[in-house]
């Protein structure tokens, strides 16, 4: 691990012993080769999102959270309006990274074995066989389109696939190929005929966001883009070794103690029967976040850090990723509903109250 020193931090001098004449050199080199890696990873990520933006405007928020949890090893959910270019973003990501795509659109008559994929009859000489057909989730990138329209059945094998990064077959296990990364959306307007996921089930996405419209400026280069004589392509900027090697790097970012501690509080803080809970959550949360929710702050702030050219995690990395983290794992009792109250108004109550003690601190 590199040796980290404040600015102005004078270097230990070097040891008599005729052992250590040769440490601080070494040290050096450590460190000098630990930043290139950094700003390796950052440069690449950077070509990524270059790409993406060619396709895709504006939306920087959406973007970056994908990104995250794709190299944190999660799964996101988007929700959002149709048109507002979710499926386009997937698309566009898995040719930027040359990763193997799949789009599963939900429906209520959507089967598990849709999903997951099913034993098939063969003949091969003379005889019957019994064949695994995989189904569309064995991919890279699998984009579960309006997963709310499927019947908890279907959904539920999904999830599991998700969660295990296995499906089974009869008695065999057959391994997801990594990076595996599930992009669900949700449509907010139709409700009528629709499942929604259980708050067990959300907990399982590493985040949500919220697909906003874009604002004039971006919509005037939507327009711009519509009526030109030729398409933008993107052009592929990593591939599958690559984004592994990436999220190895995002692991070496560290976390110091007081920045744990922030992210202990910011999840405490939603929980009404703990004592260091926010007023809000006591009066409108039912159920807080879970410690996924902790464990979540602390990897998705580790990556925002690395894209943002740092190998340590800061509270405002933490700051930054919270509402994306935790909207989905709160739960609001009947009070919250009727006087207005969303997970949005609670956590950023929540969140200012535990970044200003934190500064004190």
């Amino acid at each position: 691990m590199a040796e980290f020193r404040q600015a102005g931090e004078e270097t230990p001098k070097a040891s008599k012993h005729p052992s250590a004449a040769h440490k601080p050199a070494l040290l050096y080199n450590h460190k000098v080769g630990t930043q290139a890696t950094l700003q390796h990873a950052v440069d690449r990520l950077s070509a990524v999102r270059r790409e993406i933006a060619k396709i895709i405007v504006g939306q920087d928020e959406v973007v970056e959270g994908v990104l995250i949890c794709l190299l944190s090893g999660g799964h996101v959910l988007l929700e959002g309006v149709p048109g507002l270019g979710k499926t386009t973003l997937l698309r566009t990501l898995a040719r930027t990274m040359q990763l193997k795509y799949s789009r599963i659109q939900f429906t209520p008559d959507l089967m598990p074995a849709d999903i997951v994929g099913s034993m098939i009859l063969e003949s091969m000489d003379g005889t019957k066989i019994l064949r695994f057909q995989p189904g569309p989730i064995f991919a890279h990138l699998v984009l579960a389109d309006e997963i709310n329209r499927a019947t908890p059945k279907t959904q539920s094998a999904l999830l599991e696939a998700m969660q295990e990064r296995t499906v089974t077959s009869g008695t065999t296990t057959h391994e997801l190929e990594r990076p595996f990364l599930v992009m669900a959306t949700q449509n907010p307007i139709e409700m009528e005929g629709t499942y929604p996921l259980p708050e067990a089930q959300l907990d399982r996405f590493l985040m949500k966001i919220l697909v906003k419209y874009p604002s004039r400026a971006e919509l005037g280069r939507i327009v711009e883009r519509t009526i030109q004589k030729e398409e933008e392509i993107p052009v592929p900027v990593m591939d599958r070794d690559s984004i592994l090697e990436v999220r190895s790097v995002c692991r070496e970012v560290l976390a110091a103690p007081h920045v744990q501690e922030y992210a202990i509080a910011l999840v405490m803080a939603t929980q009404p029967e703990q004592k260091e809970a926010h007023p809000l959550a006591k009066k409108y949360v039912r159920y807080g976040s879970s410690p996924r929710g902790a464990q979540a702050l602390v990897e998705c702030g580790r990556v925002l850090a690395l894209m943002r050219g740092r190998f340590h995690l800061s509270i405002e990395d933490v700051t930054k990723v919270a509402p994306a983290v935790l909207r989905h794992r709160i739960i609001l009792n009947f009070d919250a509903h009727a006087d207005g109250q969303t997970p949005e108004t609670i956590l950023e109550a929540v969140i200012q109250e535990v970044t200003a003690q934190a500064s004190v601190a």
